[in-house]
């Protein structure tokens, strides 16, 4: 028979890892009472491991029972893995031997074991345990054919737990310790070589928020030691690192009981587990957990205690580890991904002509659309440029101002063309229009609109700063320092020759140029990120220069610009005919488009009212609004849409995407409070808003109103829009990518709303069909290209889950076929494996086998802890549906949007599966 410990843990902190799975006809449920009674002392025995891989060993063991009962237990073992095949009810006669033997083959396996770390526990009670139970189940079947249960190490949750429970994220102790040693010798240069308990965390690498934890953590390892204060010296230090970065499991699992079991009396009692899961709440940020701690605390020992004695044992929290959680990952391969894995290794190429050659080609096959454009855009501008400054090299001007007049004349030329197209970028209605309407989204990256209205800005930038200065440092002065003769050449133009700057200054160009470039300047600097998003911290009464609100109405000073730049190109001192005076031309066509769109927005606000039907306050800071859906209003999954409430200021319109499916029956928008406008608009539906109940969040119903107006003291609000996005065109693909930073989740929402009730409407569809005995019908919804997403929302907090709460329940009840695959991450919690997520990680497991919610989202959903692993996600996307189009669509903050969009790229060129990026930033 194979060495190793019959309690659980793997004898080799080397050997490979795996998994377990409970197969007996019909699969056990975790949460359900044979588990409590059978499963849990059963599943001791799947760690013993044979010393020969290849080698199939049959074993009869027969105990017997107190009332003359035998039970006969066949097993196979193979490698590392124990079958336990059948569990027979015998007859036969009393032999006091049978116990005795058990004694000597725990014995026997005692010897044989291996590693030196790991605690030890008397093999034959252990055994003694499981005959007792396995005897229980065959004599409470009554059942002549044999019960068939087989532990399967390779498919369940044992490799986590065996992975788990590490209290330093390190895998190098011997590494780790130089570094510890160092924090400690900084921390105790002034203590006498001492450590107190308050400096554990930062000493031993643990943040701020984890000094509880650790300090819990230092009580269990002073207990055991006998150390009576809350100092320790470098080698009491060394000793408590060499137990908490010990690889064993047997180890960190009694250093982790040891943890909850605060009068070391070798028991564990609710009350300490509540205890325990308070602090692991704490640590984690899980507010919702802390409060329900006793409810959480009734749970486990209602799991692991049923006969009611009122504490568990550390084989019982083992137990409770090794039914840890599971995540799916349907479709993966240990061999095609390492295979993938090495496929997507970069190539060295010796050729840097043609490594530059490829990474080029790279380029523009990523960015063509970009591309194509600015190419076009700075060929206009360079030719507009090249064609006024020959013009003006050939006139009298240039005898006497040289080449400055080119250049100025040239950079002004540019001005008109930027400061006409800058314009058509903001015109959403046009851009939705022409999205929806026509194919140019082929060709015109419409997603783009913002970034290129930002690098036309800084065109009209430097295209003020060559035209003012070659004016102001060049031709001026060379106008006053001209000889009589040369003069007269400009005599019908500028009249008397000038003796000092006054006579530009004062001049209509002079003045409209001077107010143009101090106005821009103003416009510019609010526009920036370090002004716009608050960044920049200035004294009262100056910090009314920074935000949302700062930037929105220094925007509108371009109003005053496009009328001084009319005057400025009519008032010219070299241009006389009107006909060449092309300024107004250059700008009548965007100034109407734009103008139009503004009057567009006015009227479809006014004549498309709209009332409040509901008002929820959520944690994190975010307004729900749920509101009548005007008549015709309609739109797309993914789009956005403006909204204004005079209450906090009549003039300002804010975009917020729509959280709705295009099938409901009314408009939502989720607003998260990151400026002052949105923390204004908050604060007056917050005053609207009833009292929590039973600490949920705040909600204001008003489902019964007659007529069009809201509820009384309610702010009015109006909306403008639909306006086209990025996420509205997931339709295309069949497989999707919908990937939401905290509150950029809102328009991947509506997307899997939207698909779910498409899916619905296909399956009536086909039902209808079948019964009527005709074939499908080709209308809209069998159009519906999208049959698999991959949903990702990764949120910092626990309280963000209840913002979509009622839509991943929905998802989870009505998708029958699987066609959404939702994965939550609480960014807050530690990744699974650490000993500070280790008890979250079992009440999670815990309470969705028996009441099928989760502990963290409070959905029907799992959630995961830490971050996403995005290269394995992708990976699992191109093994799933290979030679597919995947649509890959992310809204967030900036910070991700690299990585993302270079993982698209990435599995692009290396696999047959193609990813196109779609990115939403706020």
């Amino acid at each position: 028979m194979g060495t190793g410990e019959v309690g659980g843990a793997s004898a080799d902190s080397n050997q490979r890892d795996s998994d377990i799975e409970l197969i007996s006809g019909d699969r056990v449920p975790h949460g359900g009472p044979l588990n409590k009674r059978v499963g849990r002392r059963s599943s001791k025995l799947n760690n013993a491991s044979a010393s020969s891989s290849g080698s199939d060993v049959g074993h009869s063991i027969s105990q017997e029972q107190d009332e003359g009962d035998y039970v006969e237990v066949t097993m196979d073992i193979k490698g590392d893995s124990v079958a336990l095949h059948s569990v027979i009810p015998v007859a036969g006669n009393s032999d006091q031997g049978e116990d005795e033997k058990l004694v000597l083959l725990g014995k026997g396996m005692e010897k044989k074991r291996s590693f030196g770390a790991s605690v030890v526990r008397s093999a034959s009670i252990r055994i003694q345990q499981v005959s007792q139970e396995l005897k229980r189940l065959a004599s409470s079947s009554n059942q002549a054919a044999p019960a068939r249960v087989h532990y399967d190490r390779t498919k369940s949750a044992a490799s986590h737990a065996l992975k788990g429970l590490k209290f330093i994220s390190k895998t190098d102790a011997g590494a780790g310790w130089v570094e510890v040693e160092k924090q400690f010798d900084a921390l105790t240069a002034y203590t006498n070589g001492y450590l107190h308990r308050s400096l554990f965390a930062k000493c031993i690498g643990m943040n701020k928020e984890s000094e509880a934890f650790a300090g819990e953590l230092f009580d269990s390892l002073s207990r055991r030691r006998g150390i009576q204060i809350d100092s320790i010296n470098k080698l009491q230090l060394k000793d408590f690192w060499d137990e908490i970065s010990d690889q064993s499991f047997d180890s960190r699992l009694r250093t982790f009981f040891d943890m909850v079991d605060k009068d070391a009396d070798g028991r564990i009692t609710e009350e300490e587990i509540k205890e325990i899961i308070c602090l692991s709440a704490t640590t984690n940020k899980l507010a919702n957990i802390q409060r329900q701690a006793e409810e959480y605390a009734a749970l486990i020992m209602e799991e692991l205690d049923p006969d009611d004695t009122g504490f568990i044992m550390v084989n019982d929290l083992e137990m409770l580890l090794l039914h840890g959680p599971t995540h799916s990952t349907r479709g993966d391969s240990k061999y095609l991904s390492q295979m993938l894995s090495l496929k997507l290794k970069p190539t060295h190429e010796e050729n840097p002509i043609r490594r530059w050659y490829t990474k080029i080609m790279y380029f523009l096959q990523d960015n063509w659309q970009r591309t194509w454009v600015l190419v076009l855009w700075l060929g206009v501008m360079l030719g507009l440029f090249a064609y006024k400054f020959v013009q003006y090299r050939r006139k009298d001007a240039y005898e006497v101002m040289g080449h400055c007049v080119c250049m100025a004349k040239g950079a002004a030329e540019t001005l008109k063309l930027n400061m006409a197209i800058i314009l058509l970028p903001v015109c959403r209605n046009t851009i939705t229009w022409l999205r929806n309407k026509t194919k140019l989204g082929i060709m015109v990256p419409f997603d783009d609109n913002l970034n290129f209205h930002k690098v036309i800005a800084v065109a009209v930038a430097i295209g003020v700063g060559i035209h003012g200065i070659y004016h102001l440092a060049c031709d001026f002065p060379r106008l006053i320092d001209a000889s009589s003769e040369k003069y007269e050449l400009m005599e019908p133009f500028f009249g008397d020759q000038p003796s000092s700057y006054w006579f530009f200054v004062k001049s209509w160009e002079g003045v409209t140029g001077i107010i143009m470039v101090v106005l821009m300047a103003i416009a510019f600097s609010l526009a920036t990120p370090w002004f716009r998003r608050g960044r920049v911290k200035l004294p009262k009464p100056l910090n009314n220069l920074t935000g949302f609100n700062a930037f929105w109405y220094s925007h509108h000073l371009f109003v005053i610009v496009y009328a001084l730049l009319i005057v400025h190109g009519i008032k010219l001192y070299l241009t006389k005919e009107w006909y060449k005076k092309t300024t107004w031309m250059y700008l009548a066509i965007p100034i109407v488009i734009y103008s139009l769109e503004r009057l567009t927005r006015a009227l479809r606000s006014t004549i498309k009212p709209v009332r409040i039907l509901k008002v929820a306050v959520y944690p994190g800071n975010v307004l729900a609004l749920h509101m009548s859906k005007p008549q015709g209003f309609r739109y797309k999954s993914g789009q956005y849409m403006f909204l204004n409430c005079a209450a906090v200021s009549p003039f300002e319109w804010h975009p917020f995407s729509i959280t709705s499916a295009p099938g409901d029956d009314y408009l939502s928008v989720h607003i998260r409070t990151l400026g002052d406008w949105t923390r204004s608009l908050k604060v007056k539906f917050s005053e609207c808003c009833q009292p929590p109940d039973n600490g949920k969040s705040g909600l204001l119903r008003a489902d019964n109103l007659q007529g069009d107006g809201s509820p009384s003291g309610l702010p009015k609000v109006m909306i403008d829009g639909p306006y086209g996005a990025p996420a509205q065109d997931y339709k295309q693909y069949e497989v999707v990518l919908l990937v939401g930073l905290g509150i950029g989740a809102t328009p991947m929402i509506s997307i899997v709303k939207d698909i779910v009730n498409n899916m619905k409407a296909m399956e009536e569809e086909e039902g209808s069909n079948i019964e009527e005995g005709s074939p499908q019908k080709r209308n809209g919804v069998s159009k519906f290209n999208t049959r698999r997403a991959y949903f990702y929302w990764v949120t910092r907090e626990q309280g963000s889950f209840d913002w979509f709460k009622g839509v991943m329940n929905e998802v989870a009840e009505e998708d029958h076929k699987g066609v959404i695959e939702l994965h939550n991450y609480c960014t807050s919690v530690y990744e699974e494996g650490d000993a500070r997520s280790a008890l979250i990680a079992m009440l999670q497991s815990l309470n969705h086998a028996k009441n099928g919610v989760d502990i963290v989202s409070g959905t029907r959903v799992k959630s995961h802890f830490a971050k996403p692993n995005w290269r394995s996600v992708y990976k699992r996307i191109a093994l799933t549906h290979p030679a597919a189009r995947v649509g890959v669509f992310y809204c967030g903050p900036p910070a991700l949007t690299k990585e993302l969009g270079q993982l698209a790229a990435d599995f692009s060129r290396n696999t047959t599966t193609r990813y196109d990026f779609h990115k939403e930033n706020f």
